[in-house]
């Protein structure tokens, strides 16, 4: 009997979307037509303003860190957390009902923190419910509206996003320790340095640095591209303009020093992991599926930015295991760079090992065979909310 999957995000931030997928895509190559899939962003289906947050988020994160920071911190906390629950819930009501009738599943994953409770709240409204289970998409540092007490399963990715749950009240039996869910054809698509430097037409002997701006092309990446060609290092710069059109024009426009090439929005799948495999060590932002990304494909990372409150704790990850450094100045960035690549190859190739050990290649694998598991368990009886 074909199993019925419904998958609960919101486009705020790429990591909701991504994470779903990779386990959607992982059940389909394991499962095949035994599984079918749906998925909801709840905030579209909520009322104002929640059913703008896709739009409010970036824009609040890119240009003001400070405000972004001080929302978080104002909410985190098991009493806080608690109040807004009950404020989306009490607004989105009948929304939330209304989602839980047209998208009947045999079980509900969900990879977004402050949806999860409200929708699993309605799903209290019925008779009975499937099975509902949280993918935690913050690494380290993790809000604590992501920990409900009355889920029925909870995948964290690391160690601290474990001891936050217990910490909030999780049992230690409801959590499992995963890692990110990294998607399966990003992994599979990985290929040799060789081979990747010859499909893109990189140069074969040239250290390669790595530069991405996120989907959409934001930060200062320009401003750190500046400085590093000024080094006229013996090397060559990969950046990833993402679907930033002017940004990706600026950089072709420019008058180069140093031996570059410039993509705009890359595949996820295919081009992203292999311009990974062709690379020597990364620059980006603190976003989680990137550095989970570049730790799988063993790249030593320059952590240029990062959104206040849920992306600090990534940084204490790369950091802490020697993975990479934090340096938001892009002259630093340069230094960095041009110290590392006038180092003795071992010294990157421990970064690189160093790397490869906070990755979790597995992830997807385990949460895909465990929702599979789950969506087999019986609906579960309950009572009115």
């Amino acid at each position: 009997m074909t199993k019925r999957v419904l998958f609960l995000f919101s486009d705020t931030g790429g990591g909701h979307r991504s994470s779903f997928q990779a386990i959607r895509d992982a059940m389909r190559i394991k499962y095949g037509d035994q599984v079918e899939f749906d998925d909801v962003d709840v905030f579209r289906e909520c009322k104002w303003p929640l059913n703008k947050q896709p739009e409010i988020y970036p824009m609040v994160v890119n240009n003001s860190k400070k405000l972004w920071g001080l929302l978080y911190h104002s909410t985190d906390g098991k009493r806080r957390s608690q109040i807004i629950r009950q404020i989306i819930y009490m607004n989105n009501k009948k929304n939330l009902q209304r989602i839980v009738r047209e998208h009947p599943a045999d079980v509900v994953v969900c990879t977004h923190s402050v949806i999860a409770n409200p929708t699993f709240r309605a799903f209290l409204s019925f008779e009975e419910r499937p099975p509902f289970l949280t993918v935690v998409t913050d690494l380290v540092t993790t809000p604590s509206l992501w920990y409900d007490t009355r889920v029925d399963y909870c995948f964290v990715p690391t160690e601290e996003a474990y001891r936050r749950g217990v910490k909030l009240g999780m049992s230690p039996d409801q959590m499992q320790i995963t890692g990110l869910p990294v998607n399966p054809h990003f992994i599979d698509s990985m290929t040799t340095r060789q081979e990747a430097r010859a499909e893109f037409g990189f140069d074969p002997d040239l250290p390669a640095v790595m530069m991405v701006a996120g989907s959409d092309g934001m930060g200062s990446i320009f401003k750190m591209v500046q400085a590093l060609d000024a080094k006229q290092m013996n090397a060559q710069i990969i950046v990833i303009a993402g679907r930033n059109e002017d940004l990706k024009d600026k950089l072709e426009a420019r008058d180069w020093q140093t031996s570059h090439k410039i993509f705009g929005y890359v595949s996820n799948h295919y081009e992203m992991p292999r311009i990974m495999a062709a690379s020597d060590i990364i620059v980006t932002k603190a976003g989680p599926s990137t550095i989970m990304e570049a730790a799988i494909a063993g790249l030593p990372m320059i952590i240029s930015d990062r959104i206040p409150g849920q992306e600090v704790g990534n940084v204490k990850l790369v950091v802490e295991n020697d993975a990479g450094v934090f340096e938001p100045k892009p002259e630093k960035v340069a230094e960095t760079v041009a110290q590392w690549l006038s180092e003795s190859p071992e010294n990157l190739a421990q970064r690189t090992e160093n790397a490869r050990r906070i990755a979790r290649p597995n992830a997807v694998w385990e949460i895909a065979e465990a929702v599979w598991e789950w969506a087999h368990k019986p609906a579960i009886e309950t009572s009115p909310a």
